[in-house]
């Protein structure tokens, strides 16, 4: 009975033990899954993300469904699922005036939804392929690029639409500067950042890329830099946005389609349709990188919510796996 009662004695001290490694290693991780929310009976290409912070509800834009999913984060699970979109691609939600927008590829729309039941609250047509999605507090109004080249403004009062700049080329991710008013936009098909006054809509620059891919973009303010990943060859680079001089270039994952600066923990988080999410560190010289996140082949987009202090990948439906949205917590 003694040796019984020793024999327990360490084994439960063997599982504490495992146990507060196994927390501590979970500590020690930059990201931890802290779940995975279904999105039920979703096919297809799954392509950017917005919130609604007072509700605490996340928006996913599912392309290849011609749908759009509502996600009550405190549930969790599908609470609303807009349909009839047209390969929806860029989303934005305005609090001041509770509406959705959805950018649509397939006919260069922007569908405007209102209110907590997502009323329909018309249309603006832009021509072709309205992609990614910008909002400008400060001037009230939505930036949307879309077709061989061109962004637009809708005014987010009188929902009129205005032809901001011309572009040499279909602009993906782009980022807007509240400080100095400069828009950076990805141009892969050519190869090219161009640099936009965010005021008059002039071309100012347009930088010249060594590299082919340049889909997505994030910005520095504090070291005013400009960072971008490319998909060929799968690198991370940042560019002074001054002068367009590349600082810093390192190996990524690969097939990457967002990019995410966390400002609080100074960490760069990368989402990579190869199935990870690089996370590197954005205050050191050389971006080297902290960790290598394994998610699933497919999940290339994402968002980061910095108030809420998680990262959301959206991981498509394949080999008989329904689509899911998987959310990391930041840690510390």
């Amino acid at each position: 009975m003694h040796r019984l009662t020793i024999v327990f004695a360490i084994a439960s001290e063997f599982m504490g033990l495992s146990f507060m490694s196994g927390a501590l290693a979970q500590s020690a991780e930059p990201l931890y899954l802290e779940r995975k929310t279904s999105l039920g009976n979703v096919n297809g290409r799954i392509d950017h993300m917005a919130i609604d912070l007072k509700r605490r509800r996340l928006f996913v834009a599912e392309l290849g469904n011609d749908t759009l999913s509502i996600l009550d984060l405190d549930m969790p699970k599908v609470v609303h699922r807009i349909s009839g979109l047209k390969e929806p691609q860029g989303v934005g939600y305005i609090q001041s005036n509770d509406t959705l927008y959805v950018a649509n590829g397939g006919d260069g729309s922007v569908r405007m939804f209102r209110g907590a039941e997502y009323s329909p609250a018309g249309r603006i047509d832009l021509g072709a392929d309205a992609d990614n999605i910008r909002v400008d507090l400060s001037g009230n109004r939505l930036f949307v690029g879309h077709g061989s080249g061109g962004l637009n403004t809708i005014d987010v009062q009188s929902n009129n639409k205005h032809e901001f700049v011309v572009l040499p080329a279909h602009p993906e991710s782009f980022q807007l500067d509240s400080g100095t008013r400069q828009i950076f936009v990805n141009l892969p098909n050519s190869r090219a950042i161009a640099v936009v006054d965010a005021t008059t809509g002039q071309l100012r620059s347009k930088w010249a890329l060594s590299h082919e891919g340049n889909f997505p973009m994030a910005l520095d303010p504090e070291r005013q830099r400009v960072l971008v990943v490319f998909r060929s060859p799968p690198k991370f680079a940042a560019y002074n946005w001054q002068t367009g001089a590349l600082v810093a270039e390192v190996d990524t994952c690969g097939d990457a389609d967002d990019l995410f600066l966390d400002v609080k923990r100074q960490r760069i988080y990368i989402i990579c349709g190869t199935g990870f999410v690089d996370v590197l560190k954005a205050d050191d010289a050389k971006y080297s990188r902290i960790a290598k996140i394994t998610t699933v082949a497919g999940a290339r987009t994402g968002l980061f919510v910095g108030d809420m202090d998680r990262l959301f990948v959206a991981a498509r439906a394949q080999s008989g796996q329904a689509a899911w949205v998987w959310v990391y917590r930041a840690n510390p």
